[in-house]
């Protein structure tokens, strides 16, 4: 072999050699075992659904729940009461869903009603309503609905009063 293509020889390759093994990716040994998937949490069966369809499964309802919680800015216990014989894995009392002791509970029944209605007798009965009325479109977070208070400029004459609770600030001086 000629030394010049024995040189070649030489340089092509440990470059043909680094060229296969960084399109490799290096493993590298795992220093934790592979965590197991999580069960499926699984929902019981609906119990007690006075406004909601009855074919709901049980994670349809929690679905919904959960929305409803976002929308009023509340949590499963403002409607649900605590289940003395019934302690969770946490030690806490789990909830009653069926129990319809707080009135909370029979407000938010009346309020889906409400909406239920609205969108069926009103807002499906637009063309151009857009998307139905929900409860976040009321209380937007709260679990009382929010005053709507537009800004000074959106309106010809003087402000509305502040909401309840909230000082209004001193009037602004008459030029005469």
């Amino acid at each position: 072999m000629k030394a010049h293509n024995l040189r070649t020889l030489l340089l092509l390759v440990p470059l043909a050699f680094i060229a296969v093994n960084a399109q490799q990716p290096v493993q590298q040994p795992s220093t934790q075992q592979a965590q197991p998937e999580k069960p499926k949490r699984t929902y019981p069966e609906p119990k007690n659904l006075k406004v909601l369809p009855k074919d709901l499964t049980g994670e349809q309802v929690h679905d919904i729940m959960e929305q409803w919680e976002g929308a009023l800015g509340a949590k499963c216990s403002t409607c649900h009461t605590p289940d003395p014989n019934n302690i969770g894995p946490n030690g806490r009392p789990r909830l009653n869903f069926a129990d319809d002791t707080k009135q909370d509970k029979e407000t938010a029944r009346k309020m889906y009603q409400m909406v239920e209605m609205i969108n069926q007798n009103y807002i499906s009965k637009i063309d151009s309503s857009g998307a139905p009325v929900t409860c976040g479109t009321c209380h937007r977070g709260h679990l009382g609905p929010q005053p709507f208070v537009p800004a000074p400029e959106e309106h010809d004459g003087p402000p509305p009063p502040p909401p309840a609770g909230i000082v209004a600030p001193p009037p602004a001086p008459v030029q005469q």
